[in-house]
This record gives C-alpha cells, sequence and structure tokens, in this order.
C-alpha cells in the first residue's frame, strides 16, 4: 500500500463524453493515454471511476423524476432533457460494465493501460442494495430483505412489490436517518447467501481493478442494520450477525489479494471502528465540514487525532455528493482548504473538475454537465501545489502539528494559524497557513539544532526565500506574518 496516496474520482458517464470528438462513441479503452499521464504527472496514483456498472433503464420514469430531482437537475443543467437522465450510478442492476462505457475487456484494457502508467484503478461496491429493477430480484432473491405483505401495505413508501404478479415484498434500501431510496432494493446484510454473494462478487472485482470505494460502509455494520430494520428482521438474522460482515469480506478479499484497497465512505463517528475491520482508508468528512464552517481551533482539535486513525483518513474537499468548494468558500478559502488537505497525513482526494474552478454540482442521476470555463488561477495553483505535494517527503515522511504562538505580547492573531511539518531524513518542509479572513502573525518554535546561524528557507508555494537566524528561531520562534488565506510551504 502506498504512504499518503493521491486519490482522483472522474464522473465517468459524463467525463467520457469529453472524448466524443476522436470516436463517434468513447469507450473506456478510446481514452488517450496522454490523458492518463498528465494526471500520473500531476501526482496522482488512484484513480476512482465512478459510476461504471449497469443500472436498470426500466426504472428511470418511475423513480428518477420526481418534483425534488427535477428541481436538481434543473439548478445543475437549465436545459436539461429526458434522455440527459439515466438512473443512479448507485442503483445497480449487477456487476457488469455499462454498455454505455464498454464492455469488460475495455475496463481491463483500461486496467492495464492505467497501471503502465503507475495509476490503480477504483470502482464502486454497494453493500447496501442494488437497484429496484435488479435481475437478481429473480436470480438470487434470498439475498434482499423480504418483508410480508401486512409490512409492505403499512408503509409503501419503504417496502415494495416487484411484480405485480407474484407475492413477494421486499424492502428499499435506506438510510436511517431518511426515508428510503425508491429506486433500490435492500440487501439482507444479516443473511448468510447475501454475505456469500457480496463476498464472491468482491473476489471477482479483484481481477477488475485495484480497490473499492465501498458506498455509505457504515450502514452495513451489525448494529445499525439491526437498528435501520429491527421491526421486519427475524430472529434467524439476529442470531446469524455476530460476525462483522467487513471483517468477513475483508480477510476473505486480501488473503486472495493482499495489495486490494478498501476505502469506506463512513459518517456518525463509525470511522474508527471500520478501520478496526479492515478498511484502508475512510471518509473523514469532519474534516470536510470543519474546514468549510468551523474555526481555526477546532479544525487544529481534529488534527490532535491518533497518527495511526489520521494515516488512514480520507482527506477531501469534494466529491459527487458535496456541493464544489469554490462555489461553498470562494476563491482564497478554497486555496487555503486545498493545502491543508494536500498536506495531511492519510489519502489525498480530488473530484474530477476540482483542478480547473468548476462551480456546478451535478446531481448523480444525470449524465451531462453544463460548459464552464476554467479558472487559469485556480488550474495553476493546484498544479503548483500538487508538484509540491508529490516531493518524496510528503509520502514517507513523519507528520507532526505545530503549535503557533503569540508573535507579541497582547497579539491573538496567532490564533487564525495552523501549522504543522513534514521530515524525511535531512529533508524538512514546514506548512503555515493563515486560515481567516485577518491579517495575521505569529511565531513557530522550532528545533534548529545541526542548522547554521544563518537559515534559509524557500517559500516553495510562492517561491521566496527568506533569510532568518537560527538563534532568533531556537529562542523566540520562526515570526511568520500572512495576508487572509495565505500560506507558505518552507523547504529548510
Amino acid at each position: 500500500m502506498l504512504n499518503n496516496p493521491t486519490l482522483y474520482e472522474i464522473n465517468t458517464r459524463i467525463w467520457i463524453k469529453k472524448f466524443d470528438f476522436s470516436h463517434p462513441k468513447s469507450t473506456l479503452r478510446n481514452i488517450p493515454i496522454t490523458y492518463w499521464k498528465e494526471l500520473a504527472e500531476l501526482g496522482i496514483e488512484y484513480v476512482w471511476l465512478m459510476g461504471v456498472w449497469q443500472t436498470c433503464n426500466s426504472i428511470i420514469d418511475k423513480y428518477c423524476f420526481e418534483d425534488f430531482l427535477k428541481k436538481s437537475y434543473s439548478k445543475a443543467l437549465k436545459d436539461w432533457k429526458h434522455q440527459d437522465v439515466a438512473g443512479s450510478p448507485y442503483s445497480i442492476n449487477d456487476y457488469i460494465v455499462n454498455p454505455l462505457l464498454g464492455t469488460e475487456d475495455d475496463l481491463l484494457w483500461l486496467k492495464d493501460s492505467l497501471n503502465q502508467n503507475g495509476i490503480k484503478l477504483i470502482l464502486d461496491f454497494v453493500p447496501n442494495h442494488f437497484s429496484a429493477g435488479s435481475v437478481l430480484l429473480q436470480t438470487n432473491p434470498e439475498i434482499f430483505l423480504s418483508v410480508s405483505r401486512e409490512t409492505f401495505r403499512n408503509e409503501p413508501h419503504t417496502f415494495f412489490q416487484p411484480r405485480i404478479d407474484k407475492a413477494e415484498f421486499f424492502a428499499h434500501g435506506r438510510d436511517p436517518f431518511f426515508p428510503a431510496w425508491q429506486d433500490t432494493v435492500q440487501v439482507n446484510i444479516s443473511n448468510a447467501a447475501a454475505r456469500e454473494f457480496l463476498i464472491g462478487t468482491l473476489l471477482k472485482l479483484t481481477r477488475l481493478c485495484d480497490g473499492v470505494r465501498c458506498d455509505m460502509a457504515m450502514l452495513a455494520l451489525n448494529n445499525v442494520f439491526k437498528n435501520t430494520w429491527a421491526g421486519v428482521l427475524s430472529v434467524a438474522c439476529h442470531q446469524n450477525s455476530k460476525t462483522e460482515f467487513w471483517s468477513q469480506a475483508v480477510s476473505t478479499v486480501k488473503k486472495e489479494r493482499n495489495d486490494f484497497l478498501f476505502l469506506a465512505e463512513a459518517y456518525w463517528d463509525l470511522e474508527w471502528q471500520l478501520q478496526q475491520l479492515g478498511f484502508d482508508y475512510t471518509y473523514d468528512k469532519r474534516l470536510t465540514d470543519r474546514l468549510k464552517y468551523s474555526s481555526v481551533s477546532e479544525i487544529a482539535e481534529h488534527l490532535k487525532a491518533d497518527n495511526s486513525y489520521q494515516q488512514k483518513s480520507i482527506r477531501f474537499l469534494e466529491n459527487h455528493d458535496e456541493e464544489r468548494i469554490l462555489t461553498v468558500v470562494g476563491k482564497e478559502k478554497s486555496k487555503a482548504a486545498a493545502i491543508v488537505v494536500s498536506t495531511l497525513q492519510g489519502m489525498r482526494f480530488y473530484y474530477d473538475g476540482q483542478f480547473e474552478g468548476k462551480r456546478v454540482k451535478i446531481p448523480v442521476q444525470i449524465t451531462r454537465e453544463p460548459e464552464e470555463k476554467t479558472n487559469t488561477e485556480i488550474q495553476l495553483f493546484y498544479a503548483k501545489l500538487l508538484k509540491i505535494c508529490s516531493d518524496e517527503v510528503f509520502k514517507k515522511g513523519s507528520w507532526k502539528l505545530l503549535k503557533p504562538i503569540s508573535s507579541w505580547d497582547n497579539s491573538l492573531t496567532f490564533q487564525n494559524m495552523l501549522a504543522w511539518e513534514w521530515q524525511l531524513n535531512d529533508e524538512r518542509r514546514i506548512i503555515v497557513i493563515n486560515y481567516s479572513e485577518f491579517f495575521s502573525t505569529c511565531r513557530i518554535k522550532l528545533n534548529v539544532t545541526g542548522y547554521s546561524e544563518e537559515l534559509f528557507l524557500k517559500d516553495l508555494l510562492n517561491d521566496i526565500i527568506y533569510n532568518r537566524s537560527a538563534e532568533e528561531i531556537n529562542s523566540l520562534g520562526l515570526y511568520i506574518e500572512l495576508k487572509p488565506w495565505q500560506a507558505h510551504i518552507f523547504s529548510m
């Protein structure tokens, strides 16, 4: 497993249309090799192709044109048409490549091409549900959560009858804090047959990709599943689920392929539990939200978590579920936030369009996006930042949180500063960020033993060299002053 790797997510059904100019119908095999080389040059080590699996066209008209969905389509794409709506990529028919994207051979060709360029392939795995129109309801009905006719009649929004001519009733997939997802059918994760089917699927995926991003991974935890479906689970199901599904799944797959990566979309402070069950990395959504809305002290406190936890955390500002960071916080704060997530321990995660400064969040059900002009300033900023952070010291070095102190009596603006360092042998990087809208100053105590008295600090981010006294840094601390949302990345 790579140290502090970099992940890039692509909304595949939209993104692939960018290449139609060179092919009547682009497939996963037709993507120019130069595209992947450019990502590799940016330091991208994993590509997550979101939404490659086959969905069910038969359910689109029934479930994908509710008022709230149509409003979201109109917000993102004013001229959207019926044919732009292809259904959620998380309402999967089966783990077969979507014919709109190509074939399994095309996917394998792409994986090999990526691997040859130093990039590994991540694909979706959805343990909680399949499409409400999935063929598996006919071939493998035993893996789904079935209910009685009475239960269905009492809650027709949560439960459904797939076929009028057959007295079978199932639950829609759901998150316990929200109404059921109407376009899905719930997997009975406490059922031994369901677990066997899902683990078998994962074993097949080890041939097609290098890892999986597991959608809403915490929903498959025993306590979460039982609490969500307590009223309809059988006694046998309660008894069967003593072992955690993820413990079974990860250990089985790792025996087959030890380098296969498990990434968890996770919330509700269950990230640590999922890490203990074998996940290589888990979402750090709390950091995302704190970078948007919280104080500097809350962000700094978050970064005091145990290193073993932080090293398995996925740091991000955007993904297909999040509003674009530029829209939420503006240009300057978004750049400061990007420096934070790019220079911390763990997996650094970016979303297609983030480097170009896109502002529109696209609902996952639609497969076309509006034209947006590239923000050249943002593009150049990310190119520089990723190049800096691809250095070996940010990959294999040791990370340490630093504590800014007041630069002079009664000055409190040091509280606006975030600071940490990386060190690998003689290589050292000091990161200082003014994460506020105010001009701020601070001092930072650094160990400069072994350095010459005249000490040069090269700011890699701003291309400036500072000449400082080692004695002053040792006694008073390194003096820092920064405009709002500005930062230093010093090489020492």
